[in-house]
């Protein structure tokens, strides 16, 4: 049911009784994993294009999701996914082969927590008893489209983040034992005039901002409530600007851990290449379906806030100079009592 202006109550509360992560070489060398289900050791992922390595990402973390949720393919009743590529053609290429029907989502790096949400909300409402959402990234892919290849060798400036290369995806029942989903809050496009792809974060905070500040206003939560808040891939820049802008607003996320997945996922310190941290659509994905899950299984973590962030441009929209829409949706997510 709708609370407040913009977010969904789960009265029943729907479960992730099953999720999976797939990474690629430089996340499997990262601080997280530990917390992942298969590293790849090549970026190629043993494919002889970036597009299909990144459409094999996402049949392997489907695959895994299924199997660890206990279930069959032919039990899948809804899959939602989408991808950063145009036309999502590594979500919809993995749909072909899950078979199960289909809703695509683009919301960029959002849509990790904008499938998760959809997904949710059909369960809550009794349309499936099973429903997957799933995402992932390429770096090579990502780079090609909305930047420069990597053969090309371009330097970067500071503010710039590293696409990573992963896939993330959840299975959703409306019974079963897992982490429970209870509210999404949907969040609604922010431009704050921003036109630089090399600055991302910049352009995503204010979007962050103002789905954490309805998501509270909503719910009539607040910081203390969460163990752990988390965003989607604002890295250093983006994370900072958010941090200041909720201070500005006299919210202050000292009363809770606050992070962001695109700081999280890689040791910027010993990994350099990775500019200002990680993004893109399995950054979040990753991070929530992997360590999250983890230490929520482990009873380290009760209830976390994941705000999911996307950077809505277009290679056509960013050459007819137009600035970047951005937006945010969070999903609050639950460790059952008494669970494992």
């Amino acid at each position: 049911m709708l609370t407040g202006a913009q977010t969904w109550e789960f009265r029943s509360k729907p479960t992730i009784i099953g999720a999976a992560t797939v990474v690629g070489p430089e996340e499997g060398d990262g601080p997280l994993s530990s917390s992942f289900d298969f590293i790849y050791d090549n970026l190629e992922i043993d494919e002889k294009t970036w597009e299909k390595a990144e459409r094999k990402l996402l049949q392997h973390a489907s695959s895994l999701a299924l199997m660890h949720a206990g279930i069959t393919k032919e039990q899948l009743q809804f899959f939602i996914g989408g991808d950063l590529m145009n036309q999502i053609i590594s979500a919809t290429f993995a749909a072909r082969d899950i078979a199960a029907p289909y809703l695509g989502v683009f919301g960029a790096c959002s849509t990790s927590m904008e499938s998760l949400a959809i997904a949710a909300m059909i369960v809550d409402a009794g349309g499936a008893k099973y429903a997957m959402a799933g995402t992932a990234s390429h770096n090579c892919t990502v780079e090609k489209q909305f930047r420069y290849p990597t053969e090309y060798g371009s330097q970067k400036p500071a503010t710039a983040q590293y696409t990573i290369t992963g896939s993330g995806c959840a299975v959703v029942s409306s019974s079963g034992t897992g982490p429970r989903i209870t509210h999404a809050t949907i969040g609604r496009i922010q431009d704050m005039g921003i036109k630089d792809p090399f600055n991302m974060g910049a352009a995503m905070a204010p979007a962050a901002a103002d789905t954490i500040v309805t998501h509270f206003r909503d719910t009539g939560r607040g910081p203390e409530d969460y163990d752990l808040i988390v965003t989607g891939d604002l890295a250093s820049v983006g994370h900072a600007i958010v941090k200041d802008v909720l201070s500005k607003d006299g919210l202050s996320m000292d009363k809770t851990e606050f992070n962001d997945c695109g700081l999280m996922i890689f040791d910027r310190d010993r990994q350099n290449f990775v500019m200002a941290g990680g993004s893109g659509c399995g950054c979040s994905a990753v991070v929530t379906y992997g360590h999250i899950m983890k230490k929520m299984r482990q009873r380290e973590l009760n209830r976390v806030l994941v705000v999911a962030t996307g950077a809505l441009l277009s290679p056509l929209s960013y050459q007819q100079g137009e600035s970047i829409p951005c937006i945010a949706h969070a999903v609050a997510l639950e460790r059952e009592a008494g669970s494992a």
